[in-house]
């Protein structure tokens, strides 16, 4: 019998807020243990969570984004279970009542194919805790908690189990990444946590529509790692069943140094944790009028720039998923786009020299000096063959790094391209005279000679002669040698 895996992912992303969601602590990343804390995100006896209002703004901006309901009443709750790194031995969540629910996401598979994904629901939750079992930090068999991330905003997205292989779950969780990024709810880091991601795996007989006994996977913390840690499970889950085993629901921890997970714990389910309303909270509202404000703000999102951009500028599609990946470089070249009159000049530009240039000198495009309205001025300068497309490398360098106006760095290079015909006509005499074994090969036919004489032309212009002119000279003063 041959068995298809069942997969749902559960993402977490921690919110982009000063602030985390019950009072006024720091959620900055990298501070010392301990240090961002107070009486309520502690849990201390007395104290009353009031609820961040961008958490809630932020939620429904991910909500409508993916095609969400958002509901006008939602209601936060105690999810109760006891963990060191828990202060309050409770989290606050949302359970019965989720603030969105019935959203969609399509992606993009490497066959070409589009494939939706249902989200069942997103929801606001407090982080808890961390706890240290490293040995680089504490000795055997001991640990230490760190509370900081207690009462870290999150939004918890749960999709349906519509993915059925670890290449669909890597395209949803890249797609759900490109989202919180695009939206500004989230900066996606995995590597810090601010991504989160556990995986529900579950196999089947080929072609049936039923649900196996399902695992948990936890602890991934990239990308790849999710798709190698859904490969493992897939193949141990086979082997299982193929030797007529049963799958035991448990939770999973991914290693990825050794390439394996181990049991964790038994896997609960939502009973085990008692949720009951939290009493000293009230409902979340969101008003219709509010609902509407949120909407209005919302970007254009990338699947709607991406239609876009190939129904208007005829662009291959690799080009376009290229650019529109992230936000930042996809608003510079959308800029970069209504400034010239070639998108595909626009779109290899960025491809090339920008993205290099970002690439190599760490920064993001935000910080390089060379803005969509410089590149563009480049870009007509060649068009115009006052520079040469290789002088406008050159150009375009001066401009990101140091933020001179383009005009200025071409005369401040010397790049100013040569157009007169009479300086060009003694670079050409000189090539011509110069290299008479080649202007021979040329005169009995062996054309592509031509190209190692304009070589040599434009290197005695030291790059600045105008191609399209030096190629129609050179052509009918050797033309004119063949009679």
């Amino acid at each position: 019998m041959k068995f298809e895996p069942v997969i749902g992912l559960e993402v977490h992303a921690q919110l982009s807020t000063n602030s985390k969601i019950f009072c006024g602590c720091s959620i900055a990343f990298g501070a010392e243990p301990n240090t961002q804390t107070c009486p309520v995100c502690l849990g201390l006896p007395g104290v009353l969570p009031v609820l961040n209002e961008k958490v809630v703004e932020y939620a429904v901006r991910m909500g409508l984004a993916v095609h969400c309901e958002i509901r006008e009443k939602s209601i936060l709750a105690r999810k109760n279970y006891f963990y060191p790194d828990l202060p309050k031995g409770y989290q606050i969540s949302q359970y019965e009542e989720p603030i969105c629910e019935h959203g969609r996401v399509d992606i993009q598979l490497e066959n070409g194919e589009t494939k939706r994904v249902r989200i069942t629901r997103i929801h606001i939750e407090e982080d808890a805790g961390k706890s240290i079992h490293d040995e680089a930090f504490v000795h055997k068999n001991e640990s230490l908690v760190d509370v900081n991330r207690c009462g870290t905003p999150l939004i918890e997205i749960v999709s349906e189990p519509d993915m059925h292989s670890p290449e669909e779950a890597f395209q949803y969780l890249t797609k759900l990444r490109q989202m919180v990024r695009w939206l500004d709810v989230c900066d996606g880091n995995m590597e810090e946590g601010s991504l989160r991601c556990d995986a529900n795996i579950s196999m089947r007989p080929a072609g049936t529509d039923g649900l196996g006994v399902k695992t948990e996977l936890k602890n991934m913390n990239t990308f790849r790692g999710v798709e190698k840690a859904l490969t493992f499970e897939i193949r141990r889950q086979t082997e299982i069943l193929e030797e007529g085993g049963e799958i035991v629901q448990q939770t999973l921890l991914w290693d990825e140094a050794a390439g394996t997970a181990h049991p964790m714990r038994s896997k609960e389910e939502a009973h085990d944790y008692r949720y009951f309303p939290d009493p000293d909270l009230l409902p979340v509202l969101v008003p219709n009028e509010w609902k509407q404000i949120i909407q209005e703000s919302l970007p254009e999102l990338p699947d709607a720039r991406r239609a876009r951009w190939l129904s208007d500028y005829k662009l291959p599609e690799y080009d376009v998923d290229l650019l529109n990946g992230d936000k930042s470089i996809s608003d510079y070249t959308d800029q970069l786009f209504q400034l010239v009159p070639d998108a595909k000049t626009a779109a290899n530009w960025v491809m090339g020299d920008v993205l290099r240039f970002i690439n190599d000198q760490k920064v993001e495009i935000q910080d390089c000096k060379a803005t969509p309205e410089n590149l563009a001025e480049i870009i007509l300068l060649v068009y115009k063959d006052l520079i040469s497309h290789t002088s406008a490398k050159k150009v375009f360098e001066e401009v990101a790094r140091n933020g001179v106006d383009p005009q200025k760095a071409v005369k401040k290079l010397g790049l100013a391209q040569v157009s007169d015909s009479g300086a060009l006509d003694q670079f050409i005499e000189d090539a011509i005279e110069n290299h008479p074994d080649e202007v021979n090969k040329f005169l009995s036919g062996k054309e592509k000679v031509f190209g190692f004489l304009m070589g040599r032309v434009m290197q005695a212009s030291r790059g600045k002669a105008n191609p399209g002119m030096v190629n129609q000279m050179l052509r009918k003063k050797l033309e004119a040698l063949k009679s």
